[in-house]
């Protein structure tokens, strides 16, 4: 069976990966022409995510991968705080969570090793059809045709194999846009370095502005200790910060700055809504390079909703049918166990493709729940950030913090 994959990103790579690693004839085109051309920033993986990628990848990749991850295990509570920078609350301990995160770029570097010859890079598909026959036919952009047996889109929330079957977009802006960077920990002072800790954290504030802060050290809390194996591109603590804000024509102007324009450009909208000097100082010291817009897009929550098309010899995945705003920090992983299921129901039409119609359909019929499961859980907080946008929310933002700050300097004291 001859399968073309349209995008190089996880999603697409895992399944390249696992495709070829079960003897199946596989293409991936990926119009980049660097696998490390991707966000500098950084993916959570929890339990099942992680036993999907040991379907799809060999032994020694799982193992370079977390040794390349930081354990969650390893880090203390999220912390929750205002604008002041004022702690509000903790989250749930982590000494039991199976979850790990790893940059961007680490774990595409290593899917795509796993792909090996079969990645296809600076290779961008135009179009995409049927031949003569009836089968699959990609357009690549130099004009030659590629025939298939099965083509899977995996070429993200604007895809052009899921806008194909679906007869328009699939997703839409959410209204909200997200800044992001990296910040060495060694880079901030002392009291932010002890303020932040070993933890994520995330900044509320009124006017739907919002500040989140990662930790990823895939050296200090390695998954696996094993530094011959270590592939990060991370080599000490570093925060991963991303702010929002909802969408209006002064932070859409922003998408257009670069670098040190545009972290200037943020701290001055944070400060104008009245935001206190140490919640921003992680991005005050941030890489300029690093600092990067993109626009939140969401799919329906509503199962029914997604890949609302006949199952048949062309399908997709990951984020070109549930584009999911990074707010549960679950998109990726579900991208890669989409990858997994997509390739444990071929393996049960290697003989032929007769049957190739009803593994789709179940495939597809798997990948509606989970992608409901996760946009329902980012749509939960992307709502909260837009709700503190009106005037009640704002008010009642405004007027709640300090009171939950002193509770909690109150339960700290006790």
């Amino acid at each position: 069976m001859r399968i073309i994959v349209i995008g190089g990103g996880i999603g697409g790579l895992a399944l390249a990966a696992g495709l070829r690693r079960n003897g199946f004839d596989v293409a991936v085109f990926e119009r980049d022409t660097d696998v490390t051309a991707t966000g500098g920033y950084h993916i959570t993986l929890d339990g099942r995510a992680q036993e999907a990628l040991r379907r799809l990848v060999p032994p020694e990749i799982v193992e370079r991968l977390l040794a390349s991850s930081s354990a969650l295990r390893l880090r203390d509570p999220d912390a929750f705080w205002d604008w002041h920078g004022r702690l509000l609350g903790h989250g749930p301990r982590l000494a039991d969570s199976p979850s790990v995160d790893i940059d961007r770029i680490t774990l595409r570097t290593l899917l795509a090793d796993a792909v090996g010859d079969d990645l296809h890079l600076g290779q961008t598909v135009t179009a995409i059809g049927h031949a003569d026959d009836g089968t699959p036919q990609v357009v690549l952009a130099d004009g030659t045709t590629q025939r298939c047996d099965l083509l899977v889109g995996a070429d993200g929330a604007h895809s052009l194999v899921a806008g194909h079957l679906a007869g328009g977009p699939t997703n839409r802006p959410v209204g909200i846009i997200g800044f992001s960077g990296r910040t060495a920990a060694g880079d901030l002072g002392p009291l932010e370095r002890e303020r932040l800790g070993p933890r994520s954290g995330m900044v509320f504030a009124p006017r739907g502005a919002a500040l989140y802060v990662g930790f990823l050290d895939p050296v200090g809390n390695a998954v696996l200790d094993a530094p011959h194996l270590r592939a990060s591109v991370t080599s000490g603590p570093t925060y991963i910060w991303g702010a929002m804000f909802p969408e209006s024509a002064a932070t859409d102007a922003l998408r257009g700055l670069r670098a040190d324009e545009l972290r200037d450009a943020l701290l001055a909208r944070f400060r104008r809504h009245g935001w206190a000097e140490s919640p921003l100082e992680v991005i005050a010291q941030a890489d300029p390079g690093s600092i990067a817009a993109f626009r939140f897009n969401a799919a329906s929550t509503r199962a029914q909703d997604l890949a609302p098309w006949p199952a048949g010899p062309i399908t997709a995945l990951g984020d070109a049918v549930h584009a999911t705003p990074p707010t549960a920090g679950m998109g990726a992983g579900a991208a890669i166990r989409d990858a997994a299921s997509l390739l444990t129901h071929l393996c049960e039409v290697t003989a032929g493709t007769s049957a190739l119609p009803v593994a789709v359909s179940q495939f597809e019929a798997d990948m509606r729940v989970r992608g409901a499961e996760i946009l329902t859980l980012a749509m939960r907080t992307v709502r909260w950030i837009l709700a503190t946008d009106t005037p009640l929310g704002a008010a009642v933002t405004t007027a709640a913090t300090p009171m939950i700050a002193a509770a909690g300097r109150l339960r700290r004291l006790r």
